[in-house]
């Protein structure tokens, strides 16, 4: 039953970081305008995620503690408060976003507004976080996110150019849009793959689920499972989003638009799969960001926290849980476009990533929390070349924003 726990967790992190909203739009728009060319931006987000998330990972079992707990200790406080503050604008940022993605889930069934539906959806995930049990949820949204799955069976009832496509991942490139914009958008998928969210979840999910020593293998199994199980739904996404938009050099610009190919190959049956999966992947995420962002706050000043914690023994967990749904609600009540808020959301996120993955990174190494269970050599090569990857695209990400205009 635990190593079942480990899997459904790992399984929900990689639904919620791999092919949330951000790889949702990041994923079919790369496909449609580059074709198979930024498949290598999945594969080395899927390695460099799973070497975070067994560190991540270690560090809640042997410890007892989440990453962030150790942040603001072994770091400092101001160290992590710059941590904890940029760590929260993007995860509230990101929760707008998928509470966003819910909505037009459901005007995508409904034909309604989705601005009628964010309010709707904001008080499920709510409601969600606040009475259904932890492994439940787990179970339920996470599963229900492999729904995608009929995107990859898409691919056999699709005029599919499979060698085309094998080609298209070796030698692809620039596809006539220019360099500048296949960077900005290797950037953007790169940031959908290894949301800082994720990492901090999975730790303080681990702890939640307390984990130890004994778990250590079933935890390394979630990682090795759950997050290629998400980098493999991501990749279908391009590769469909390749056959159908990208030799009339289409780009999708909508949920509707993402769900054209299962459409097309298996008509309103197919629909109706890709909208279920959208609405699973996205409340999936919603929960995990939420989660997160009250995970950080409570870690960083030391408060009691924990989704199986009640509300009166944890007060402010979860009032920062809260406020944090609210706020989402109030960004998309501006009426910005949920799609457009993914892509600067995306961008942001590239910015911030070094300041979650480097403290990593440092506790992994710590003995003092982990002793004799601390990286080996291969493992900090492979942390480190991936953190070098992280730093080139934070400092890149803004500048190529700029130059091609948001990757126009």
């Amino acid at each position: 039953m635990r190593k079942l726990l480990a899997a459904t967790l790992g399984v929900l992190s990689a639904v919620g970081g791999f092919v949330d909203i951000g790889d949702l739009v990041a994923a079919s728009q790369a496909g449609a305008r580059f074709g198979m060319a930024h498949a290598w931006v999945l594969l080395l987000g899927v390695v460099g995620i799973c070497v975070y998330a067994d560190m991540a990972a270690r560090i809640a079992a042997i410890s007892g503690r989440a990453v962030f707990d150790l942040v603001r200790e072994r770091l400092g406080p101001r160290v992590a408060l710059l941590n904890l503050v940029a760590s929260y604008l993007v995860t509230v940022l990101t929760l707008a976003a998928e509470l966003g993605g819910v909505a037009l889930a459901l005007q995508l069934a409904s034909g309604v507004s989705y601005l009628i539906w964010v309010p709707v959806a904001a008080g499920a995930v709510w409601l969600v976080l606040w009475r259904m049990r932890f492994q439940l949820m787990e179970r339920v949204f996470g599963l229900a996110g492999l729904a995608l799955l009929v995107f990859a069976v898409a691919l056999f009832w699709l005029p599919t150019d499979w060698p085309a496509l094998g080609r298209g991942m070796v030698h692809g490139g620039a596809a006539g849009h220019g360099w500048g914009a296949y960077w900005f958008v290797a950037v953007a998928l790169f940031a959908s793959t290894v949301s800082p969210y994720e990492v901090l979840f999975f730790s303080s999910g681990g702890v939640e689920e307390r984990w130890s020593r004994a778990d250590l293998a079933d935890a390394r199994s979630a990682v090795l499972i759950g997050f290629p199980v998400g980098g493999f739904l991501a990749l279908s996404l391009v590769a469909t989003a390749a056959v159908v938009f990208h030799p009339g050099g289409a780009s999708p610009g909508s949920l509707a638009e993402v769900a054209r190919p299962v459409l097309l190959a298996f008509g309103g049956v197919g629909l109706a799969v890709a909208v279920l999966a959208f609405f699973a992947v996205t409340f999936g995420a919603a929960l995990e960001t939420g989660l997160s962002a009250a995970y950080a706050a409570a870690q960083y000043f030391g408060w009691q926290w924990g989704k199986r914690v009640s509300p009166r023994e944890a007060a402010r967990f979860h009032a920062v849980l809260l406020v944090s749904v609210l706020l989402g609600v109030l960004v998309l009540l501006t009426t910005v476009d949920p799609v457009t808020l993914t892509e600067y959301m995306l961008i942001i996120s590239a910015v911030a990533l070094p300041l979650t993955y480097l403290p990593i990174l440092i506790v992994a190494n710590d003995r003092t929390y982990l002793g004799d269970r601390v990286n080996g050599p291969a493992l900090n090569l492979l942390g480190t070349v991936f953190l070098l990857v992280v730093v080139a695209a934070s400092v890149a990400a803004i500048p190529l924003a700029v130059a091609t205009r948001m990757g126009r």
